[in-house]
C-alpha cells in the first residue's frame, strides 16, 4: 500500500468544480460522518465529505484519487456496526446518500434496479401493486441497499429466503483507476468464468465501488402469522430449533431471545410483551396464500413445540399481537444500547446444533469478567448477536475487560466451527479476530485478491484485510 497523501486546496477545487455543492470541508463536516452506529471503535474525520450523483461522478473521483494517492472511503447512511464506513486513514468519504432513484422495477423479469443510496425502508413502496417483494430483511430500516450489498447483509427472514447475496444478480461498480465495470445482469444464473459478482458482495467498498444494483424479487405472500413459544428451559428451547426447522413447516423467521432483552425492549418502548413468564423463547414467522393455508403448519408447530418443552404457543395473527411481538424484537439493539454507558458486540455465526453451548458459554464468560452479557439472535441459522455492556466500569477497567472477553468469545465460536461475523461484517473492528479465525494464508489470498482490484490501496483502506 502506498503513503497517502493529505487532501490539499488544489484537490478541494477539482472535486467542488466536479460536483457543485455537494463537497464539504472542514468544520462544514457534520460529525456524523466520523463514526457509525458503534461510537466505541472510535471517531475518525475525514478531509472531506464529497455526495455523489453519478457514475461518471464516482469515476472522475476515483480515478483522481487514485492518481494522488487520496484514500476513500465508500459510505451509505452510516449504519453500519463495526467501523466500516469510517475514513480511519483520513481523506475523502464517498457518500452515496443522493443516490437514492429506483432506476427500474420490471414485473416481467421480476427484478429491481437501484441506486446504492436508497433506503431499505422506501424500497417497498416502489414495488406496491405489482405483486413482488424484496426478501432480504436486515433489522436496520435506515440502511442503504448498497449498504447491505457491500456487507451482504442477513435478517431474520434470512431462514428462508437467504441473504442479500442471494438476490443480487447485477450490478454497475467504479475501479479504483476509474474504470467502470458491469457484473452479471437480469440472468438468473451464470457459469461463465470466476464470479466476480460474487467478490463484491459483501467486500465492504474495498474492491471497488458500487453505482448500481439490480435485485431479484419474489412473489410477495399473501399474509402472515408468528407463533410464540415460551420455554423454561434454555437447552430446550435452542434445542427445538432443528425439529423445527425439519418438519415442513418451512418457517420464514426462527428468533431466539431471552427474557432479559425482553425487559430491556419493554423499558425502551414503554409497552408490555405478550409475554414475560419463561426464561427463553423462541419466535416463529409464517409466510403463506391465506390463514387457511398456514393453519396446518400452524397444529404441527404447537404440538410439536408443547411436546418439546415448550410451556405455550401463542398465535399472533393480527396486526396488533404482531406488532407487540416484532416491535420489541426489532428494539432489541437499540433498548440494549440504551441500558448501559457504551457496549461492544459481535456478530458470531455457528453450527445450529452448537447455539446452546455457545450460550452457556456465554454466560460463563460474562460471570468470569463480571460484565453484564445480553444475547439474541437468529436461531433458524445460528447468527448470534452478543452485547457487553460497559455499564458501570471506566475507561480502564472497560478497556481490559473487553478485550479479554471479546477474545473468549471469539475463541469459543472457533472451537466450534463458527465465524467471526454473520452479517454484519469486518470493518476495521474486527480484523484481528479475521485473521485469528481463518489463519493467515486465508487472509494473504485475500490481500491478494485486494491488491489486484486496489493496487495503490485507496479504497476503503483498514478493512477487513
Amino acid at each position: 500500500m502506498s503513503a497517502f497523501q493529505k487532501v490539499t486546496s488544489s484537490d478541494l477545487q477539482f472535486f467542488a468544480d466536479l460536483m457543485p455543492g455537494r463537497v464539504y470541508w472542514g468544520d462544514a463536516i457534520s460529525t456524523d460522518y466520523d463514526h457509525d452506529e458503534m461510537t466505541e471503535y472510535g471517531h475518525f474525520m475525514p478531509e472531506a465529505v464529497l455526495q455523489t450523483l453519478s457514475t461518471e461522478e464516482v469515476s472522475r473521483v476515483l480515478a483522481y484519487c487514485n492518481e494522488h494517492h487520496i484514500p476513500v472511503t465508500p459510505r451509505g447512511s452510516g449504519t453500519g456496526l463495526c467501523g466500516g464506513c469510517v475514513a480511519i486513514h483520513g481523506g475523502i468519504v464517498l457518500s452515496t446518500e443522493k443516490m437514492k432513484n429506483v432506476l427500474e422495477v420490471d414485473t416481467r423479469n421480476m427484478t429491481a434496479t437501484v441506486e446504492p443510496g436508497v433506503l431499505l425502508m422506501e424500497f417497498p413502496k416502489y414495488l406496491e401493486g405489482t405483486g413482488l417483494f424484496y426478501p432480504p430483511d436486515p433489522g436496520e430500516k435506515t440502511a442503504t441497499m448498497g449498504g447491505n450489498a457491500m456487507t451482504n447483509a442477513g435478517g431474520m427472514r434470512a431462514v428462508r429466503y437467504g441473504v442479500t447475496r442471494d438476490y443480487i444478480l447485477g450490478m454497475e461498480v467504479v475501479l479504483a483507476d476509474g474504470t467502470v465495470m458491469e457484473l452479471g445482469g437480469k440472468n438468473v444464473k451464470n457459469s461463465s468464468g470466476y464470479s466476480l459478482l460474487d467478490l463484491m458482495i459483501g467486500s465492504e467498498g474495498t474492491l471497488a465501488f458500487l453505482t448500481r444494483l439490480t435485485v431479484k424479487l419474489l412473489p410477495e405472500p399473501k399474509t402472515n402469522l408468528s407463533l410464540l413459544m415460551p420455554f423454561d428451559d434454555l437447552d430446550a428451547c435452542i434445542g427445538a430449533v432443528p425439529q423445527i426447522l425439519g418438519c415442513g413447516c418451512d418457517p420464514t423467521a426462527v428468533e431466539f431471545m431471552e427474557r432479559e432483552v425482553i425487559s430491556c425492549a419493554e423499558d425502551y418502548l414503554g409497552k408490555k410483551f405478550p409475554d414475560t413468564s419463561a426464561n427463553a423463547y423462541l419466535l416463529v414467522r409464517l409466510d403463506g396464500a391465506s390463514p387457511e393455508a398456514l393453519q396446518p403448519s400452524v397444529d404441527t408447530l404447537t404440538t410439536l413445540a408443547l411436546s418439546l418443552g415448550a410451556k405455550d404457543v401463542l398465535l399472533a395473527d393480527t396486526d396488533e399481537r404482531k406488532e407487540s411481538i416484532w416491535n420489541a424484537r426489532g428494539a432489541f439493539l437499540e433498548a440494549i444500547k440504551g441500558s448501559t454507558t457504551t457496549m461492544d458486540e459481535c456478530d458470531v455465526v455457528v453450527p445450529r446444533d452448537t447455539i446452546p453451548a455457545f450460550l452457556h458459554r456465554t454466560v460463563a464468560i460474562g460471570q468470569k469478567a463480571n460484565v453484564r452479557i445480553r444475547s439474541f439472535g437468529h436461531a433458524g441459522d445460528g447468527n448470534l448477536h452478543i452485547y457487553v455492556c460497559r455499564d458501570h466500569l471506566n475507561e480502564e477497567e472497560w478497556k481490559r475487560t473487553i478485550q479479554s472477553v471479546m477474545e473468549d468469545l471469539y475463541s469459543a465460536s472457533r472451537e466450534m466451527h463458527g465465524q467471526v461475523s454473520g452479517e454484519h461484517g469486518i470493518g476495521h473492528a474486527k480484523r484481528a479476530f479475521l485473521l485469528e479465525s481463518l489463519g493467515k494464508r486465508q487472509v494473504s489470498l485475500m490481500q491478494g485478491i485486494k491488491h489486484v482490484f486496489d493496487p495503490n490501496g485507496i479504497l476503503n483502506p483498514g478493512k477487513i484485510v
